[in-house]
């Protein structure tokens, strides 16, 4: 199928279910991420816009979202990976797609420390958006799918890192949102490449039986079919076999194989009304033996996704135990679709519906405050998947939680008020104790004492849900703050001395901001303070702070040696006799006298290959290369007291990178397309461009500011001469200093 019979195939999909859609908007859209992807290919070889279409086909048909969604399905990757920007999305489309767009980009433009670090950000970035319009989880979802469907084409390594993500974050957020259909295919996806054997013996065995199975599904269909037909109950009966990863989780759950497991089969049953379903549910119970304990009302009580069923599991004729579901047409475009069957935008048009069914995402965001990456993420996975306890108040309310919460989760459920003032608890009007775990149907009834001292630390350890840590770590952050800096002092001191780190290096000047900046830390008290209220570990600390001190004490060493060397006049011979030459270049400089030396380029005048170049010996981060004719690099400068020895020759080796950064300043006349003209001018001379600034002055003139890539002197001369061609340039120069 060609690009545009791809696109002819989703405007067929969109005009199937919603025939006023915006179709103009949409082939714009579809035309400008065509336009913007030009360039790319997938790793598939195919053209790159074909993974756009993909996503937005996933939009429109499983979902039936607005023509909104579509137009940003199509320019969901435009704002992260091409030159477009947000500000351009939403003059040519409108400020909601330009925010859905933004909604779905990752933050590649910044450095974090570690993996879990960026993740947590990207997650927690999408989260926000998603309490804000809960479309852009509804098409990062769908990326994600059609990523997941297309993954052969990836390494191995990224076929792992990416269905674990899938299986740890994804799958669990279409659970939240309801959405079972996209959340079944995105497990099997992911388990197909987690565990290949254990996916491929479970499909190859499920294969080899269809027939088996088949028949056995058919005959108890047919029996079902006929006898709720006889009772003249208008119905639709659907047979459907447990899907892979389903049958996975059992097996690995309960160390059985296949073979032992019996309960391969579902049926479902849809009515008309809720009475319905009751009626069907003693039909299914009169035909079939019910298994005792395996009956669940979802419809009385509904899951917080809005899930509502009946559940029953019953066993066969043949001796063969199979579930069956009972709900409403209603209830079962919810089970299917979630959050988008009855979303506000497709009902009632923009602006209608409440957002009170997305407030969980809020407390999401909320109850992850103050906690680290692993924290972050562990907590999610928490909150989101599916196993979950239904147990009430004495009052009779419903309070969902997840499985294994305690009477702490439950207390701190209704109210930080009450889990801060919990002296004790009853379930089922017994005493129970902190650790007792809750179960379905458990009525929990907190005591409290206006004189109660506050929660406990042990209670962090106990609490099962984010929602009850994070509301326990916030009591310790305000009423025992100098107790968390002593407690977090004396851990991080402790952790330290184990790891043969002295407290002195932490606290140099010339280290700290940087160690602080490891640990996203503004102080050591905020740091210390942290660790004592638990929403950081002491052991984290030291492990992010460990390599930038072992690095800066490497440095000291090369540094010492070297002005020894050049204080006894040994910075020539002596010092290539103690310290030979290397014949590698250290990113194409040539250090003299120095070898294994950290090599930095300055910013501020951002030398490049073919420039007369100097080298500064910093304090803990090697030496920096400055152009010559740099202010900060001036005779004066050299010649002052302060800095005198410090200053060494360099030279540019034979090995120097591909590519290095430096900044160009553009003064021009200030008029329409000037920036597309200069873009013209770098993509002719095939530049690769960092950052493209813009600002005008008062008297009509703009200065660009560029930071690009070259290979040496003669590429960026080049490339200036080409810009002072462009029409209405008066200058271009090479800040410095």
């Amino acid at each position: 199928m060609t690009v545009e019979e791809e696109y002819q195939l989703l405007e067929d999909t969109i005009r199937a279910y919603n025939p006023s859609a915006d179709f103009a908007h949409i082939r714009a859209a579809y035309e400008f991420a065509e336009k913007s992807h030009i360039a790319q290919k997938r790793k598939s070889g195919e053209p790159y816009i074909i993974h756009p279409l993909a996503v937005a086909q996933i939009v429109a048909e499983e979902l039936r979202l607005d023509s909104e969604s579509i137009e940003a399905a199509l320019l969901h990757d435009v704002i992260e990976d091409t030159p477009a920007s947000h500000e351009e999305v939403a003059r040519l489309f409108s400020p909601t797609v330009a925010n859905l767009v933004e909604g779905v980009s990752k933050l590649t433009r910044i450095q974090y420390a570690t993996k879990e670090d960026e993740q947590m950000e990207n997650l927690r970035k999408m989260l926000i958006a998603m309490s804000k319009d809960i479309r852009v989880i509804l098409i990062k979802i769908s990326d994600r799918l059609h990523n997941m469907r297309t993954m052969e084409y990836q390494s191995p390594e990224k076929q792992k890192q990416k269905s674990l993500e899938t299986m740890e974050i994804y799958a669990p957020i279409a659970h939240r949102l309801g959405m079972q259909r996209m959340k079944w295919e995105l497990e099997d996806l992911s388990l197909k490449y987690l565990d290949p054997v254990g996916f491929d013996e479970i499909v190859s065995t499920l294969s080899a039986k269809k027939a088996e199975y088949d028949d056995f599904m058919n005959r108890t269909q047919a029996q079902i079919d006929q006898r709720l037909t006889e009772m003249e109950i208008r119905h639709k009966v659907y047979g459907r076999m447990k899907h892979p990863y389903s049958i996975y989780r059992k097996m690995f759950n309960q160390n059985k194989s296949l073979d032992e497991i019996f309960d391969l089969f579902a049926f479902r049953v849809v009515v008309d009304s809720v009475g319905d379903c009751y009626n069907v549910l003693g039909v299914i119970h009169d035909i079939y033996k019910p298994i005792l304990g395996r009956f669940k009302d979802y419809i009385g009580t509904p899951k917080p996704n809005g899930y509502q069923s009946l559940h029953t599991t019953v066993m066969g004729g043949d001796g063969i135990p199979f579930e069956v579901q009972i709900r409403t047409q209603e209830m079962h475009e919810i089970a299917e679709y979630g959050v988008a069957a009855h979303w506000k935008y497709k009902q009632n048009g923009q602006g209608g519906g409440t957002e009170g069914k997305y407030e969980w995402v809020r407390r999401l965001l909320e109850n992850q405050e103050g906690t680290d990456a692993e924290e972050y993420i562990r907590s999610l996975k928490i909150d989101m998947f599916s196993d979950e306890v239904f147990v009430f108040t004495p009052g009779g309310d419903v309070q969902n939680l997840p499985a294994g919460a305690t009477p702490i989760d439950f207390a701190y459920s209704v109210h930080s008020a009450v889990g801060n003032h919990m002296i004790g608890a009853k379930v089922n009007g017994r005493i129970v104790t902190y650790d007792f775990q809750l179960k379905n149907g458990d009525i929990v009834e907190i005591l409290t004492s206006k004189t109660a001292k506050g929660p406990s630390r042990d209670w962090l350890k106990i609490a099962k849900s984010s929602e009850a840590r994070s509301k326990i770590r916030q009591w310790f952050k305000k009423e025992r703050r100098e107790e968390n800096i002593a407690n977090g002092r004396a851990a991080f001191e402790s952790e330290l001395k184990h790891c043969g780190i002295a407290m002195r290096d932490v606290l140099a000047l010339e280290n700290l901001p940087e160690l602080l900046k490891r640990v996203s830390f503004g102080t050591l008290d905020e740091m210390y303070a942290a660790i004592g209220y638990g929403g950081f570990s002491a052991q984290k600390a030291v492990n992010r702070m460990q390599g930038e001190l072992m690095r800066i004490q490497k440095l000291h060493q090369q540094e010492k040696s070297l002005e020894d060397a050049m204080e006894a006049g040994k910075a020539e011979e002596p010092a290539k006799a103690a310290v030979p030459k290397r014949a590698r270049s250290e990113q194409g400089i040539i250090v003299e006298g120095l070898s294994n030396c950290l090599v930095k380029f300055s910013k501020c005048c951002t030398p490049v290959p073919g420039d007369e170049i100097i080298g500064f010996i910093t304090r803990g981060y090697g030496v920096s290369v400055h152009r010559c004719d740099c202010p900060n690099a001036s005779e004066e400068r050299r010649s002052q007291p302060d800095q005198k020895g410090r200053w060494i020759k360099v030279t540019w080796g034979a090995d120097t990178n591909d590519s290095y950064r430096t900044s160009l300043e553009i003064l021009a006349k200030d008029r329409n397309n000037l920036v597309l003209d200069v873009s013209a001018a770098l993509s002719v001379t095939n530049t690769r461009v960092a950052a493209l600034n813009v600002r005008t002055t008062e008297d009509r003139f703009a200065v660009i500011t560029l930071e690009v890539s070259v290979k040496d002197g003669d590429q960026l001369q080049s490339l200036m001469k080409r810009l002072n061609q462009v029409s209405g340039v008066l200058n271009v120069t090479r800040p410095a200093g």
